[in-house]
């Protein structure tokens, strides 16, 4: 009798029996790895595409969030389908979509329609992201659950660092395209790999999704977004700007005030009165805001001011990209013995410090003296924080809530880094140079800082582990 689809991937390239927890976790890296990779492979190729299609900072910014503002937008109602439907069929339909709007991504012939593309890659990526970390935290528990999380961060935070390299070798080589085209390899290996990925039944009933909240959320994000992007070509006084910024304002208020009241909220507001919960969250939205916000002004930055190529802008994150693969299973195992407290608290003040060093990055810029140094301390502090900062939100919530829960966090990060993104031309003053640059690093250390801040005075060592309760 022939093999089936399901035998056959459970076997390695090696002839080997693959197990299920070590297959749920290689699909779980995978299926994420290509959508935070896809979220940060774009940034080197920004200045390549907006050669090619024009636009400037504006579409510059829009080909980051437009992706962003999906993801945030629906990942809560993505988080939720996971718990109802299953965390496998969710990540199969995920998959197919995001292969799909990759490709429309790469053949793109103009700007707004690169956007649209990208917006529409984002709703894929919301299907991925949450399924995939719920389909870990239902699988494992205890320590090999610390180590699994530190895995599963330590690699999709890779690929946020590591799309740059990636992405400046196939700008300057080939084609900004082929950025997006690429996607359809490891999708198609994660797919093969699910086909071999059984999941128990769901016995509870199909809850209604929240499309009054979906609704409110994407115009609650949207708006305010739309307007920090396009302020600073038209003006706070242009009604293009301040009428989708005030409407937005309240449509997110709306948002609140249904998810309170919603008999299926997508985001249950009663996941915040659990203190670890709702302090990690608030730490996510500092450490999430700077990265994104940091690594986007910093790749722009080398090409447009210090005058690099995509390949050499894309290869400076590398050191950071070492020091996950190196520390993060390392520090998420060592923050589910000790609890995370103490290392949300140092990490981001070590990433922070390094974000300071690259003040000193002026032209002409010694890579290996004003760059790397800092990438490293970088990188440091963020595989000391990412591991633990997962374990201590996913951890401190019930695991049949697994899904909604990482959910709402993947959510809070990719609105944080949505908004820090928008603002980005702000901050910066309309045209990138060194003063503009050296005044991004320090908003970005500074919410580095906040985040360490909240994480020390608010989270609290679950019982039974090592690390002392903080004082009241």
């Amino acid at each position: 009798m022939p093999a089936r689809a399901s035998d056959l991937a459970s076997i390695g390239l090696t002839g080997r029996v693959i197990t299920r927890e070590r297959r749920v976790l290689i699909v779980a890296i995978l299926a994420s790895f290509v959508a935070f990779l896809d979220g940060s492979i774009v940034t080197v190729a920004l200045p390549a595409i907006s050669r090619e299609l024009g636009g400037g900072l504006v579409l510059q910014q829009w080909v980051v969030d437009g992706y962003l503002l999906s993801l945030g937008a629906l990942i809560l109602v993505a988080g939720s389908l996971s718990d109802t439907f299953g965390r496998v069929r969710v990540l199969r339909i995920g998959l197919v979509w995001f292969g799909i709007t990759s490709l429309a991504c790469m053949v793109a012939p103009w700007g707004s329609a690169l956007v649209l593309a990208r917006v529409l890659q984002g709703v894929a990526a919301a299907l991925l992201v949450p399924s995939s970390l719920a389909l870990i935290t239902s699988t494992f528990s205890g320590a090999a659950q610390g180590r699994a999380i530190g895995a599963w961060t330590g690699w999709t935070g890779i690929a946020g660092i590591m799309g740059p390299v990636l992405g400046g070798i196939l700008v300057d080589t080939a084609s900004w395209r082929l950025l997006f085209g690429m996607n359809v390899i490891p999708i198609a290996i994660t797919l093969v790999l699910l086909a071999g990925l059984d999941e128990p039944v769901r016995t509870r009933p199909v809850a209604p999704v929240d499309v009054w909240g979906a609704g409110l959320a994407a115009i609650g994000l949207g708006g305010p977004v739309f307007a920090l992007i396009e302020q600073g070509r038209l003006g706070w006084a242009s009604p293009v700007v301040f009428v989708p910024f005030v409407v937005g304002l309240l449509a997110f208020a709306g948002f609140l005030w249904w998810e309170a009241r919603a008999p299926h909220p997508m985001m249950p507001l009663g996941l915040f009165t659990n203190r670890n919960f709702g302090v990690g969250n608030l730490a996510t939205v500092g450490v999430y805001a700077a990265l994104n916000l940091g690594f986007f002004v910093f790749t722009l930055y080398l090409q447009q001011v210090g005058g690099f190529s995509a390949t050499a802008a894309g290869f400076a994150g590398i050191p950071a990209t070492v020091m996950l693969l190196l520390f993060a299973t390392l520090f998420g195992t060592l923050a589910g013995r000790y609890g995370p407290r103490m290392f949300m608290a140092v990490g981001p003040v070590v990433a922070g410090l390094g974000f300071l060093l690259l003040l000193a990055a002026v032209p002409p810029i010694d890579l290996w003296a004003q760059v790397v140094p800092a990438i490293v301390v970088v990188g440091l502090g963020l595989a000391i924080t990412v591991a633990p900062l997962t374990s201590a939100v996913l951890g401190s919530i019930p695991s049949e809530q697994a899904g909604i829960g990482s959910a709402v966090n993947n959510a809070v990060a990719r609105v944080a880094g949505l908004i820090a993104v928008a603002l980005a031309g702000t901050i910066i003053g309309g045209t990138l140079d060194v003063t503009g640059f050296q005044r991004v690093m320090v908003v970005v250390a500074v919410l580095m800082f906040a985040g360490g801040a909240v994480s020390w005075l608010g989270i609290r060592t679950p019982a039974g582990l090592a690390a002392p309760e903080p004082p009241e």
